[in-house]
């Protein structure tokens, strides 16, 4: 057979294969099992915006809607051990700050990012009325702050650059495990100040309403550099990707549709998910009202995307939160 004819012969009984289900191998699978693809697991943190995220989707049909054979999230409770468990491999897909997962990626452990869904306008510094005025003023004071997560590291490079302060020496810095508990040790006045992220700080503003916030990290970091600082997105484990590439594609499909749903019609949105997300549905909703829990959809596949962690990357590295650049590897595509 000429070579030609060869070559569209073999495309037309691929197209042929993939129509009528046969793998790869030859194996056949039904056409339904080839477009959902393998169960993936994944995870959520409560309380906080991440079951929004979950528990919308699954409201939604989303995830299956772009070919994803996501399952019920596990949920977890402790922010170092909902980590844990993804580095482990116990799970696939994970919701996190991407300085954690670049982190972790540089240390070896097999992840891809996929996307940002938010900015870092939400993490906050918060204060107690008749508190400090400014981060200055902090100094030698008590800070309650996550210090496993990416939240701490991401703030303490952007005090440390813009503000000539290293919150670690500067500040008597108490560590707690869920970012919740910061804001609570603000409103119990055993903290002089702490940090967090949303929806947390709506929730205390919400209960004392002359809690302030004194810094927040995402504002700051833009008047700065006149770039929006990421914050939490999607990794993905490469075991997962190496099962089903086109998962990449997927995920960013689905949480792509899933935050423009979410923002299109807040309060719908807030309201489906009711208070499982550990918090209620109003102080969700001041969350994103205020600006402070800002969604921000960017994909990891496109070069504008990849840059915007580049420069970001590059800001912590200077601040040495970072040990280096993450290599293209990183960036799932």
């Amino acid at each position: 057979m000429p070579s030609q004819n060869r070559r569209t012969f073999l495309k037309a009984a691929s197209a042929q294969g993939i129509a009528l289900g046969l793998t790869s191998a030859g194996i056949w699978l039904p056409r339904s099992a080839l477009a959902q693809g393998a169960e993936l697991k994944w995870a959520d943190l409560t309380p906080g915006f991440t079951i929004l995220i979950s528990e919308y989707m699954q409201a939604k049909g989303i995830a299956k809607k772009h070919g994803l054979n996501l399952g019920k999230p596990t949920t977890y409770a402790s922010v170092s051990t909902y980590y844990n468990d993804f580095v482990a491999g116990n799970y696939d897909v994970c919701i996190g700050s991407w300085d954690t997962f670049a982190a972790r990626y540089l240390a070896g452990v097999p992840m891809q990012f996929v996307c940002a869904i938010t900015t870092a306008n939400m993490i906050n510094i918060v204060v107690p009325k008749g508190g400090v005025t400014s981060i200055k003023q902090l100094e030698g004071k008590l800070l309650a702050a996550p210090q496993s997560t990416g939240t701490y590291r991401m703030t303490r490079a952007v005090v440390k650059e813009l503000e000539g302060i290293d919150i670690e020496t500067a500040m008597k810095v108490q560590n707690v495990d869920n970012p919740a508990a910061s804001v609570t040790l603000v409103m119990a006045n055993r903290a002089d100040a702490g940090l967090s992220w949303e929806p947390n700080i709506s929730a205390g503003i919400k209960k004392v309403a002359d809690l302030r916030v004194l810094y927040n990290v995402g504002e700051e970091y833009k008047k700065k550099v006149n770039l929006d600082l990421p914050y939490f997105g999607v990794a993905v484990r490469k075991e997962a990707v190496a099962r089903d590439p086109s998962i990449v594609a997927k995920l960013n499909a689905a949480f792509a549709e899933c935050l423009a749903g979410i923002t299109g019609n807040v309060n719908e949105a807030v309201q489906i998910v009711g208070a499982r997300t550990g918090i209620a549905p109003e102080i969700m909703a001041l969350a994103i009202s205020s600006n402070r829990l800002q969604f921000k959809h960017i994909s990891m596949a496109d070069d504008k995307g990849r840059e915007t962690i580049r420069r970001a990357s590059a800001f912590l590295i200077r601040n040495q939160m970072l040990p280096k650049e993450v290599d293209r590897n990183f960036f799932a595509s």
